[in-house]
């Protein structure tokens, strides 16, 4: 590693947490460099200097790991909860680093999750400027009108923020039940969920299916894969496209 790095980019290369999360362990006072307390924007050389973290020295040579999960319904998106509740982390259990998850579905969404201990490739696909395209397979309750899903893909007003525009068309329809494909190029918590709200709708199941260019496929809910060297290169490839073209509009 080269010199003087910037202790939030070591912390979020060596695995410890994404560079935001990094930034709070720094600000709440956990991290300490040569027995002194650390402040956000230190520099640090990972050679020389002795790096503490919650009370345990940092180890600066950890093997990138790049997971993708098929996360069911009733599992949190967190590493550890409080309250005892079923986590990803249980599923990834056997994975010896420590990885977190690449954003969030919440716990009554399932499919494709991406967890990580490259901070960098986290803090690529997660900052607001990088928004790669998420699809999303949603079946919603009772029917949908076109005007419907004009709005969907105009975009909604929720907590009196108008959504970006999105993607949206029909796989099936039957008596009471249209399952979509919807394609959200911005990552609001729980928006799929709180546009159909808005909208009177009822969703019944919402599955994440791709994250770019990255398909869930045929992997089995509870079950994880290593993502490949290719599909770790397309996923980077896709947030410099997308922050390509935020900064062109």
């Amino acid at each position: 590693m080269a010199k003087d790095v910037r202790l939030q980019k070591l912390l979020a290369d060596c695995g410890i947490a994404s560079r935001r999360k990094a930034e709070v362990l720094i600000a709440d006072g956990l991290v300490k460099v040569n027995g002194v307390a650390a402040k956000i924007g230190d520099k640090v050389d990972p050679k020389k200097d002795k790096v503490m973290v919650n009370g345990k020295p940092l180890v600066t040579k950890v093997r990138n790991v790049y997971v993708m999960l098929h996360k069911p319904r009733g599992f949190i998106t967190t590493m550890s909860d409080e309250m005892d509740r079923r986590c990803v982390a249980q599923l990834v259990s056997d994975i010896p680093e420590r990885i977190y998850p690449v954003g969030r579905l919440d716990r009554d969404s399932e499919g494709l999750l991406l967890l990580t201990n490259d901070g960098e490739f986290a803090n690529a696909l997660t900052h607001p400027s990088m928004h790669v395209p998420k699809t999303y397979r949603v079946t919603v309750r009772p029917s949908i009108t076109d005007d419907q899903l004009t709005q969907i893909t105009m975009g909604i007003v929720i907590e009196g923020q108008k959504t970006a525009p999105a993607t949206v068309r029909v796989i099936s329809q039957e008596p009471g039940r249209v399952v979509l494909e919807i394609v959200l190029y911005e990552g609001r918590n729980r928006q799929i969920r709180k546009m159909c709200e808005a909208l009177g709708l009822e969703v019944a199941r919402l599955k994440r299916i791709a994250v770019g260019p990255v398909k869930l496929g045929m992997l089995q809910q509870g079950d994880y894969r290593r993502l490949t060297r290719e599909e770790v290169k397309k996923l980077l490839a896709a947030a410099k496209h997308a922050r390509r073209e935020e900064h062109s509009v």
